[in-house]
């Protein structure tokens, strides 16, 4: 196999990196941290691609731009959740930490800009405490149920600890733990890190209001991933293919029912690469494998990190917007904290406005 000479300066990055991963998987202590202000630095990512000629189209989506997002905050990264109010500015992004942060995502000539008015806080348990053990507060995904980023519900998904908890929203940030969401019995198949990385809660379609979670790596007999939709009485089983071996990271819905998936593979001959796909409102389905549509595919010849944070909001009539968020595993020095934000428009993303 031939490497760019880009492919060999990461893959040296990465090997050199080795000794040094369990480090880069240190997480602060949440224990004593209240809410509070935060401030964030963003500097501007201009081009997706970083080597080669400019260029504003991947795949079947448009670049709109990118920050690179660095605090002076020790509880700052390892986003690995994101949610938007549908005009694509208030947002909420959970780490694997056990911390929240809200915030106002702002733009310049309708490009991500920086980040205004952010906070950041400790998830809390049903006593109203930061969660203690590593265990409990390894959060990975966040879906909003009603009502808007700062005055709603939320879910948030942990694994090692498995589960879906609910939380009121409010300007003040998140509550304490309202309430759980009883799991499926094939999920006590997730391994201790493989757990439910990947949620959104279905804004229309046929299955609006339902919540959607997906395993990062629970494979089927015929080796695909598993997935649930709480419809009826009880979790409804699908699975979603597997190709090239991703792990899924997160999931986001549209209006008529679109669901969206992110998707991140690492090795360490080829370093990270994500993917996006989009499946169609009829194709998903209770008991089917279901495909969907890959949308963009990239790898560290594009700024790209280890992409796990989904949402969509609305741009202009006909266009859809696609935000990302990386989890930077707390390792600073060989990762970053990057949002990257796409358009897409055309006849589906149109019939998918409210």
């Amino acid at each position: 196999m031939v490497l760019s000479k880009y492919r060999l300066a990461a893959l040296a990055i990465f090997v050199c990196a080795a000794p040094t991963l369990a480090v880069a998987q240190f997480k602060p202590d949440v224990a004593t941290l209240k809410a509070e202000p935060v401030e964030i630095t963003a500097t501007v990512i201009a081009s997706f691609n970083r080597i080669g000629a400019v260029q504003n189209h991947f795949g079947r989506l448009d670049w709109r731009g990118g920050l690179v997002l660095t605090s002076p905050s020790p509880n700052f990264g390892g986003w690995s959740g994101l949610v938007m109010d549908p005009d694509g500015k208030k947002f909420i992004s959970i780490s694997d930490s056990g911390v929240w942060l809200t915030g106002e995502l702002t733009y310049s000539d309708g490009k991500p800009q920086g980040i205004a008015n952010a906070k950041i806080g400790p998830l809390l348990n049903p006593e109203g405490v930061p969660f203690k053990r590593g265990r409990d507060r390894d959060a990975e995904a966040i879906a909003l149920v009603d009502g808007s980023v700062s005055a709603g519900s939320i879910l948030v998904a942990f694994e090692r600890n498995h589960r879906i908890v609910g939380y009121d929203v409010s300007k003040e940030g998140l509550s304490a733990a309202r309430r759980s969401v009883p799991l499926p019995g094939d999920a006590k198949r997730m391994s201790r890190n493989n757990g439910l990385e990947a949620m959104t809660v279905m804004r229309g379609g046929p299955y609006k209001g339902a919540t959607i979670a997906m395993s990062e790596h629970l494979l089927d007999k015929n080796g695909n991933h598993t997935g649930w939709i709480w419809a009826g009485a009880a979790p409804q089983r699908f699975n979603f293919e597997n190709i090239g071996e991703f792990d899924l990271t997160d999931l986001a819905s549209l209006e008529d029912g679109t669901l969206f998936v992110l998707e991140r593979r690492f090795r360490w001959l080829e370093g990270v690469k994500m993917r996006l796909r989009r499946v169609s409102p009829s194709e998903l389905q209770p008991g089917r494998t279901i495909k969907g549509e890959i949308l963009i595919e990239a790898d560290f010849n594009s700024e790209i990190d280890n992409m796990e944070g989904l949402a969509v909001s609305h741009g202009k009539p006909g266009e859809t917007i696609v935000t990302m968020i990386s989890d930077d595993n707390f390792n600073h020095f060989l990762q970053r904290t990057v949002l990257l934000q796409f358009s897409m428009t055309g006849p589906q993303t149109a019939k998918a406005r409210p």
